[in-house]
């Protein structure tokens, strides 16, 4: 019998009902796709996803959704938010060599633009984790 992959998932409350739709569209995905979610992490933002992620490999799971929404305000600090978390979240992959699945929505969007994509965005990021976990345990590829 294999084994389903377990993931975890580290959602970004900040905006919590795009954060809550993103969540329960990414569980019903990760059902749909047979993987096994060991644990779900609420942090307060964005910035937090890293170090939930971080936690998440440290405690033995096989890859790991971020879910977030980081919305334009007056100034750039979306820019700063979402490209840091974006950042650290590829270097946490590298750095344990497995995949994270990036459903962090922005910057540069109106909360209309979040709504849209908040389910299809967090679909995706699940699937790409499902994807990248095939791709890894295929050895040399095609």
């Amino acid at each position: 019998m294999v084994k389903r992959k377990l993931i975890g998932i580290a959602v970004a409350g900040f905006h919590a009902g795009l954060a809550n739709s993103m969540l329960a569209a990414a569980l019903d995905e990760a059902k749909k796709q047979g993987l096994a979610v060991g644990a779900v992490y609420r942090v307060p933002g964005a910035f937090e996803l890293p170090l939930a992620a971080k936690h998440l490999f440290d405690n033995g799971v096989d890859g790991v959704v971020a879910l977030g929404v980081v919305i334009k305000g007056g100034t750039n600090h979306d820019e700063l938010v979402a490209g840091n978390a974006a950042r650290k979240l590829a270097d946490l992959s590298l750095e344990y060599k497995k995949p994270v699945g990036l459903g962090v929505i922005g910057p540069g969007v109106s909360k209309e633009q979040a709504r849209v994509r908040a389910e299809p965005s967090a679909r995706g990021a699940v699937r790409a984790v499902k994807v990248m976990l095939g791709v890894l345990s295929s050895g040399l590829g095609e």
